[in-house]
């Protein structure tokens, strides 16, 4: 009788292990990678269309070299921080996705990101142009320009030079370096960014908005690679990011998502 007992559980045993193996087996996963701005939004948006769906999807962020090699062995999606992100994309990524088939799906504005309490008294742009006030900003990844563009906007050289002489040198090559900076380095008492960053991290920051004519705005853009492209679940997602729904996810962590 224990016999049959020991050989009853052990094919249980085995039938319960099989079932689960299988389970793992048969839920797709969708691989997706990106720079960090857009991450939040993107992680929760996979969440949802994840679960509503029976797919995980697994999204990767951050600085570039930290996940390319994982991206040219399977990424399904990749998306971007800026129009030049993307086309830097299609360098590291070569082959993998068409780079005219990119779409850009939301914009975010450039913001002033200041010390809790705002102690310097910054109200707009031209603050920041004042002698005494140390300013961060980011020279790379979907930041590219960023200050430049701002300052330059009204086509005043002076203005850019006056911003330059109190700017943070070398500018940071990343919002996450960036926001170590910010953290470690209390002098800091400006950081120029896009939005988002105030509204996923709100205890760092304080933001004041730019105020016209020196607001700029990028998108996040993405893209289905050749591998993405012949998976209906890959194209699926892409869809959902575009729906109302996607639209409000995105809308919830700072982005631009009606006319």
């Amino acid at each position: 009788m224990h016999k049959v007992q020991r050989v009853r559980s052990a094919l249980v045993l085995c039938l319960t292990m099989a079932l689960v193996a299988f389970s793992a087996q048969a839920q797709e996963v969708l691989h997706v990678y990106g720079p960090g701005g857009p991450a939040p939004a993107m992680k929760e948006a996979a969440q949802v269309f994840g679960a509503a769906n029976n797919i995980a999807v697994e999204v990767t962020a951050g600085p570039t070299p930290q996940w390319v090699e994982m991206a040219k062995a399977n990424a399904d999606v990749v998306f971007s921080g800026a129009e030049n992100m993307m086309s830097e994309f299609a360098k590291a990524l070569p082959g993998a996705f068409e780079l005219e088939k990119a779409e850009p799906l939301y914009l975010r504005p450039a913001a002033i990101l200041v010390r809790p309490g705002n102690p310097k008294h910054i109200h707009g742009f031209r603050d920041l142009l004042k002698p005494g006030v140390k300013v961060m900003a980011v020279a790379g990844a979907g930041q590219t320009g960023l200050w430049e563009d701002v300052a330059g906007r009204t086509g005043d050289i002076a203005m850019v030079r006056a911003f330059r002489k109190n700017l943070v040198l070398p500018e940071a090559p990343n919002s996450a370096e960036a926001r170590k900076r910010w953290t470690e380095q209390p002098d800091i008492d400006v950081w120029l960014i896009w939005n988002i960053w105030q509204v996923a991290n709100p205890s760092l920051a304080q933001l004041v908005e730019v105020d016209e004519p020196f607001r700029i705005y990028r998108d996040t853009g993405v893209v289905l690679t050749h591998k993405g492209a012949e998976r209906e679940q890959a194209k699926a997602f892409v869809a959902f990011l575009q729906s109302p729904q996607g639209q409000s996810i995105f809308g919830k962590w700072g982005w631009k998502t009606t006319p």
